[in-house]
């Protein structure tokens, strides 16, 4: 029942941000935010669970796929979304949430292999993964309203996103808690990969678009910082 909180906050987050159109700046500042956090994610709780199984041969496979799977988003999606959107004013930046689902259905599962460890750890990772899919939500909303999306269609596509969180979750707990030990190094080295690519080729170029400043680079630094603080205490 916990995964239902970063639910909640996904979709509340996303709401704030169609209720009021964030400015240039500010839209520049979730973005900087959620890279920040999305980042600290990987350094926190990817990074050591894929070295301390010391098998490279999985990570190189799954690192490789999630590139892989990546850069064939990129490729087949983004020619389409230039068409679309010189066709139409509503066009769904593809790309751009496909990482984000991607990001989403590994915090899920984090989440949901984080109860099957400890009721404490998992408690204080669905606190983390809210404030996450908080900034997340706002990001994906100012995205889509970019993209000139009516706000009930955004509103719908946010909450799916959301419900992707749940059912990972659910899944992380369940199914995937009695897969191998090599198994699971690939479904991580995987989730390394893309979330790397989406902060990296997607959330941060995004918001470079606005002119920086100190501040910009401040909340990015924050957000890392939250969740390093907040994995440290888990």
């Amino acid at each position: 029942m916990f995964s239902v909180i970063p639910v909640i906050t996904m979709i509340t987050g996303g709401m704030i941000a169609l209720v009021k159109k964030p400015s240039g700046h500010l839209r520049s500042l979730i973005l900087h935010f959620a890279a920040g956090v999305v980042f600290s994610v990987v350094a926190v709780e990817l990074l050591p669970d894929v070295i301390k199984e010391h098998k490279p041969v999985q990570v190189i496979v799954g690192f490789a796929l999630g590139l892989i799977t990546m850069l064939a988003i990129r490729k087949f999606v983004e020619p389409a979304e230039e068409k679309s959107g010189s066709e139409a004013g509503g066009s769904i930046p593809m790309g751009l949430l496909v990482a984000i689902g991607i990001d989403i259905f590994i915090d899920g599962l984090l989440l949901g292999i984080g109860f099957s460890a400890g009721g404490t750890e998992g408690m204080l990772l669905a606190v983390a993964l809210s404030i996450e899919l908080l900034s997340l939500g706002m990001a994906t909303a100012t995205e889509l309203g970019e993209n000139k999306m009516t706000k009930p269609k955004s509103l719908s596509i946010i909450a799916m996103l959301a419900l992707l969180f749940f059912v990972s979750a659910v899944l992380g707990g369940t199914l995937l808690h009695n897969l191998s030990d090599s198994s699971m190094e690939i479904v991580l080295s995987f989730g390394l990969s893309a979330l790397l690519f989406l902060v990296t080729e997607e959330l941060l170029i995004e918001a470079h678009e606005e002119e920086e400043s100190v501040w910009h680079t401040g909340v990015f630094f924050g957000g890392f910082l939250l969740f390093l603080i907040l994995g440290m205490v888990v």
